[in-house]
C-alpha cells in the first residue's frame, strides 16, 4: 500500500496516494512523465507551415490593395486618417477597425509600408484561426481526432469551383485572403462561439456567483466585448457570429433564471455598447448602406458550384439531430444561417450573403465530430467517411490542391491561385498621397496600397457618398475617352489635383502629359500630367 498525505484544500480525511517510483532524470521540479503533443497539436502546426509558405509563394492581390491602403493612411495620421483610395476625408470610412488601427500603430513603430503590414498580418490570423477551430471543436466533443478532420473539412469540402471571397477558408481562398481582417474576424468568431457553448453548459472559467454572492458578470462582459470586437472589426461576419452566440446559448442553457438572463443580457449589451463607442465609424448605420448589395449578387449566383461537396455533413447534421433534440448547437446554427441567406436573396440585401463563408461550418464540424468516433464503425458510418473522404480528393484536385502544390511539383495541373502584378515601379515615382488617373482592372485596385490617391475609388465606401463616388467615375471616364479635347482633361486633373496617369497599353497618352515608365510585364505607362 503505497503511503498517503492530505493536501491543504482537501477535506478533512481526504488522502492522496504517493508513488514512490524512481525515474531517470526525474527531479523535485521535473518529473520523468513527458506530456505528448495532442494530434491537433502536431497536425495543426504542419498545417501551420505548409499554409504559411503557401501564402508567402502567392503575390498578395485583389483587396489587399484596399487593406494595405488603409494601414498607410493610418501610418500617415493615426487618429484623422484619410480616405483609403481617395484624397478626401476618412470620417466614417469602416475600414479603420480597431484591427487596422493596431496595424497602423504597428507600421508606425516599426517603419513597414501597409503591404508589408498585411502580409506578416496572415501569421497572426493563421494562429488565431487555427487556436479557435481547435477551441472550438474541444467545445463539441472530447475525441481527440475531431480537431483534425475538422480543420481537413473545413479546407477541402466546399464545391469544385473556386470561390475568391474573403471569409471563405477553402485552402484556394486562404492563399489570397488570410492577411485580411475577415480571417481574423472569423477567428475570433470561433473563439466566441467555444466560449459562449462552455458558458452555456456551465463549464466556463466564469463563476456563477461571484465572491460577494452576487452573480458574476465580468466574463460575460469581456465575452460581449469579443462579440463586439468582431463587430467593428469585419461588421459583414458580425451577423454570423450573432447566430452562433444564439444557437448555442439556445441549444445548451438549461436553465433559464432572472440572474442567467441578466449575465447574457450583460454580454449583448457590452458588445453593443463597445460598437457604439468606436470613434472612426458608425457600425450601426451599415445596417441600411446597401452599396455593395450590387456586388455581392454574385455570391447567389455562384454558390452551388462554390459549396456543394459541404452537403457531405448533411448525413452527420441529421444524426445529431436524430439522436439529440433540434436544439443541438450545430443543427440550430444551420438552420439560422439558411434562413439569413434566404432573407438576403429575397429582400434584394444581398450583402447577407455572406453568412454563406460560414454557413458551411455546422456541416463540416458536425461530419468531423461524426468520423472522429472510435472503431468499430457501423455501415453507415463506413459509408459517411467513404463518402467524405472522395469529396475531400474531388475538392483537393479541382479546385484546392493548387494552392498548395507549388507548379513545378504538380503532375497534373491543378489549378493555381490567381497572380497579378505588381505595381511597385509605379511608386518608385509617384509619391504618397499624390493624385492618379488609372484605366485597367489591376491598377485602381492594387495602387493605394503603396500610398498614392485615385481620381475615382473603385470600391464603395460609406466615407464617400456613392453619387459623388459615380461622379468621379464618370469624369475619369471623359478624361481618357478619345473624343476628350485637352480643355476638358485639364479641367478634370485641376478638379482632383491629378499629377499621373497610369494607362493600359489599349489607352493613348494625352499630349501634355509626358511618359516616365512603363512596365514590361503588362505593358502599361505611367505618365506625369504637364
Amino acid at each position: 500500500m503505497p503511503p498517503t498525505r492530505s493536501f491543504p484544500d482537501s477535506p478533512p480525511g481526504a488522502g492522496v496516494a504517493v508513488r514512490r517510483a524512481v525515474r531517470s532524470g526525474a527531479s523535485a521540479l521535473r518529473g520523468g512523465r513527458v506530456r505528448r503533443p495532442t494530434p491537433y497539436q502536431v497536425f495543426g502546426f504542419l498545417f501551420f507551415l505548409v499554409m504559411l509558405l503557401a501564402y508567402w509563394a502567392v503575390p498578395l492581390c485583389c483587396d489587399a490593395g484596399r487593406h494595405a491602403a488603409v494601414v498607410e493612411r493610418l501610418t500617415a495620421d493615426l487618429l484623422h486618417p484619410r480616405h483609403p483610395m481617395a484624397d478626401l476625408p476618412g470620417a466614417g470610412s469602416p475600414y479603420y477597425s480597431p484591427y487596422a488601427v493596431a496595424q497602423g500603430v504597428f507600421a508606425r513603430l516599426t517603419g513597414l509600408g501597409g503591404w508589408e503590414v498585411v502580409r506578416l498580418a496572415g501569421v497572426l490570423n493563421l494562429i488565431v484561426l487555427l487556436t479557435g477551430i481547435g477551441r472550438l471543436v474541444r467545445t463539441l466533443t472530447p475525441r481527440p481526432w475531431a480537431p483534425v478532420l475538422a480543420l481537413g473539412t473545413m479546407t477541402l469540402l466546399w464545391g469544385t469551383e473556386r470561390a475568391w471571397w474573403s471569409g471563405y477558408l477553402s485552402l484556394m481562398s486562404m492563399t489570397g485572403n488570410l492577411g485580411y481582417p475577415s480571417a481574423f474576424a472569423i477567428g475570433l468568431t470561433f473563439w466566441a462561439w467555444a466560449l459562449t457553448g462552455a458558458r452555456a453548459r456551465g463549464r466556463g472559467p466564469v463563476r456563477f456567483v461571484g465572491p460577494s454572492g452576487l452573480p458574476g458578470f465580468a466574463g460575460y462582459a469581456g465575452l460581449g466585448a469579443l462579440y463586439g470586437v468582431i463587430l467593428l472589426v469585419h461588421p459583414i461576419t458580425a451577423p454570423a457570429a450573432a447566430l452562433g452566440a444564439a444557437a448555442f446559448v439556445a441549444g445548451w442553457q438549461r436553465e433559464w433564471r432572472t440572474a442567467v438572463l441578466l449575465r447574457w443580457g450583460v454580454t449583448a449589451g457590452t458588445a453593443l455598447l463597445l460598437a457604439w463607442s468606436w470613434p472612426y465609424f458608425d457600425v450601426f448605420a451599415l445596417a441600411a448602406d446597401d452599396s455593395v448589395d450590387g456586388i455581392h449578387r454574385r455570391l447567389y449566383e455562384q454558390f452551388p458550384g462554390q459549396v456543394w461537396l459541404a452537403l457531405l455533413g448533411l448525413p452527420a447534421l441529421w444524426l445529431r439531430w436524430r439522436r439529440g433534440t433540434w436544439r443541438d448547437p450545430l443543427v440550430l446554427l444551420f438552420g439560422l444561417d439558411c434562413l439569413v441567406v434566404a432573407y438576403g436573396w429575397i429582400s434584394g440585401h444581398y450583402t447577407y450573403g455572406r453568412v454563406l463563408g460560414l454557413t458551411p461550418a455546422p456541416l463540416q464540424f458536425a461530419l468531423a465530430v461524426e468520423l472522429a468516433a472510435p472503431r468499430p464503425w457501423g455501415r453507415a458510418r463506413r459509408v459517411l467517411g467513404g463518402a467524405a473522404a472522395a469529396g475531400a480528393c474531388v475538392g483537393f484536385l479541382t479546385v484546392q490542391g493548387g494552392a498548395v502544390v507549388p507548379r513545378a511539383l504538380d503532375p497534373v495541373g491543378l489549378e493555381q491561385p490567381s497572380r497579378r502584378p505588381s505595381y511597385a515601379w509605379v511608386a518608385r515615382y509617384v509619391g504618397k498621397g499624390e493624385v492618379v488617373i488609372s484605366d485597367g482592372h489591376y491598377a485602381p485596385r492594387t495602387l493605394p496600397g503603396y500610398g498614392p490617391n485615385l481620381a475615382a475609388p473603385v470600391w464603395p465606401d460609406p466615407a464617400l457618398d456613392e453619387r459623388e463616388r459615380a461622379r468621379r467615375l464618370a469624369d475619369v471616364r471623359a478624361y481618357l475617352s478619345p473624343a476628350s479635347t485637352r480643355a476638358e482633361r485639364t479641367t478634370v486633373a485641376r478638379r482632383y489635383h491629378a499629377r499621373w496617369l497610369l494607362l493600359t497599353r489599349w489607352k493613348r497618352v494625352p499630349r501634355e502629359a509626358v511618359v516616365v515608365a512603363w512596365s514590361r510585364e503588362t505593358g502599361e505607362v505611367l505618365a506625369r500630367i504637364g
